[in-house]
């Protein structure tokens, strides 16, 4: 028995994420919940012929702790949405605090579940969770995980006239660093099959996979961001990670965790200088089984853009840590 739960479930990414969740045989049970809209959108997904059963919840009549107690695998897609010039940075105080509540919720009603956050920016929300779980004495970092999913798809997909892939998904190809802009690092020297990129296309092939999110924000003209394909990519990693969880083996997905405390991630820690970082991850029963460091094999040029996302992330992740370290007490 699998019980899921998606914190957030009313919004942009998490009905479309919930769907997919719904229809998805690996889920016995998903909870739904957020501050409005939720009873409605589990009574409409209710009615879909799947296996999952799914009730919805709201803040009322403790919502938050029927919906976390039991769940093995938390999704949090909550936050506030990118407009038109907004930055992830921007949206941080907003969405610090939504996943500050939400963690401390996890904290007393599922403290041993996988959590997969999507809320932005993650290179400081993962942090947030991190300090929030360790001062309750309950981080596993094998249980955190930063959905950088996106990226990855947008890389594989972007590339799709040089891999030759009828299904782009068929490309493997690893991003590394983070998830904002220029903290995003495709190393498409590693992709498999191999790549052919011309060098008059290279930069502009990286920019659109590091940025691919503006160009979302600016074709819906200020009525939204990428929650679709968002949704989208926080259903594949959850998926790969309830597919370990149940025994499947040799599943690999990049994801931003706290290097420290996964096996193979302290020796990545030290070489970029930084905790939080995303590189493949095999996953397994317990989570992140093992980091894979495969930085040591990029190129020139990659590791000039991975010197930008390593100085990008030190403040993203302090940023983080400050938050939580200078929160009123409760």
């Amino acid at each position: 028995m699998v019980k899921a739960a998606v914190l957030g479930a009313s919004g942009g990414i998490g009905q479309p994420l919930s769907l997919l969740l719904k229809i998805s045989p690996l889920i016995d049970e998903l909870a739904l919940y957020d501050v409005v809209n939720t009873p409605g959108v589990a009574a409409d997904l209710s009615h879909i012929s799947s296996v999952a059963n799914l009730k919805g919840y709201l803040p009322k009549d403790d919502g938050l702790e029927h919906a976390l107690t039991g769940a093995d695998i938390v999704v949090i897609p909550a936050g506030i949405p990118r407009k038109p010039g907004m930055t992830r940075d921007d949206l941080f105080k907003v969405n610090a605090g939504i996943v500050q509540t939400l963690i401390n919720g996890i904290v007393k009603f599922c403290p041993e579940a996988f959590i997969l956050i999507i809320s932005n920016p993650v290179n400081s929300t993962v942090p947030i969770a991190a300090e929030i779980l360790q001062d309750a004495g309950v981080f596993n970092p094998r249980h955190l995980f930063g959905v950088t999913t996106l990226d990855v798809v947008r890389a594989e997909t972007f590339v799709q006239e040089y891999s030759g892939e009828r299904d782009p998904s068929k490309a493997k190809i690893p991003v590394v660093g983070g998830h904002s802009g220029e903290t995003i690092v495709p190393l498409f020297s590693q992709a498999n099959p191999a790549l052919d990129i011309p060098a008059d296309k290279y930069d502009a092939l990286v920019h659109r996979v590091q940025f691919g999110g503006d160009e979302v924000v600016a074709a819906k003209d200020g009525t939204g961001s990428a929650t679709l394909s968002m949704a989208f990519a926080g259903f594949r990693f959850a998926e790969s990670v309830i597919k370990a969880f149940k025994g499947e083996m040799g599943i690999v997905e990049p994801t931003f965790i706290y290097l420290p405390g996964v096996p193979h991630g302290a020796a990545i820690a030290k070489a970029t200088g930084v905790d939080f970082f995303s590189v493949p991850v095999e996953l397994g029963a317990d989570g992140a089984s093992m980091a894979i460091d495969i930085l040591g094999s990029a190129t020139k040029k990659e590791k000039e853009l991975l010197d930008i996302s390593i100085k990008g992330l030190k403040g993203n992740i302090e940023k983080g840590i400050e938050f939580v370290k200078n929160a009123p007490p409760k």
